[in-house]
């Protein structure tokens, strides 16, 4: 296995067309140290965890969707616009190759829930999810449809100091694709967007059962997080497999 590509804040171009885009706002990085052991069998078949200073890391990440075309069309009303809330993973490939692997996505538009399934095999979840933004807050809730066992409240307070030149946030969210698996095969889709404009935060209120869900039982609501970001947001565009 070839060793991990070099972390870079600036995303390679796309090969060819972008086939989609999409406006990623207001988004909360929280991330907490794991060993590689609990990440491996969550894992496509061909990838092993990533690792930064000796820990696999573990992201609950909720924002805002919107603006999403496809093709070149004009943004989706209402299907391409909801609150999202994910449980993310972190791999590389016998190339070296890294990106994200999602364990669970929550989203309220049950349309975007079934296509990003049947498609890409992403695992989307239905839930009821919303963002209140007030007295310089952002709350997130997400309940899933049929298993209201599975929620996320998440309330983080944005600061203004700037995060540039650390090397975990950068681990953490410069991340130019994502690995999923599609009809038996392992595949690595692209994406491409801006560097991100980071800052640090503060996690206000945590009351969370989707990392447990997840297979991370033991973090939410008894360990803090290890890494608090927060970004205004960018525009993505997606692109074929690579």
């Amino acid at each position: 296995m070839s060793e991990p590509w070099p972390i870079s804040v600036v995303a390679p171009p796309l090969a060819g067309r972008a086939t989609a885009s999409q406006r990623w706002s207001n988004l909360v990085f929280l991330h907490w140290r794991v060993t590689p052991e609990q990440v491996a069998p969550l894992l496509p078949d061909g990838l092993k965890p990533d690792v930064f200073d000796g820990s696999s890391w573990v992201g609950l990440i909720p924002f805002v969707l919107d603006r999403a075309t496809v093709f070149g069309s004009p943004p989706v009303p209402y299907f391409g616009n909801f609150v999202e809330v994910n449980v993310r993973l972190y791999a590389v490939d016998a190339r070296g190759r890294r990106g994200v692997v999602f364990v669970s996505l929550e989203a309220s538009r049950l349309a975007a829930v079934l296509a990003a399934r049947a498609l890409f095999s992403i695992p989307y979840m239905w839930a009821r999810t919303s963002l209140d933004l007030g007295a310089g807050e952002l709350r997130y809730s997400s309940t899933r449809h049929l298993a209201a066992g599975a929620h996320s409240h998440i309330v983080v307070r944005p600061t203004t100091r700037a995060v540039v030149g650390d090397p975990l946030a950068d681990f953490l969210t410069a991340r130019w694709a994502l690995f999923t698996r599609v009809r038996g095969r392992t595949v690595h889709l692209r994406n491409h967007h801006e560097p991100w404009g980071l800052f640090a935060a503060d996690l206000v209120t945590l009351e969370d059962t989707l990392l447990a869900t997840a297979g991370f039982p033991g973090l939410a609501g008894t360990r803090p997080p290890d890494s608090v970001l927060y970004s205004p947001g960018v525009t993505t565009w997606f692109g074929t497999r690579g």
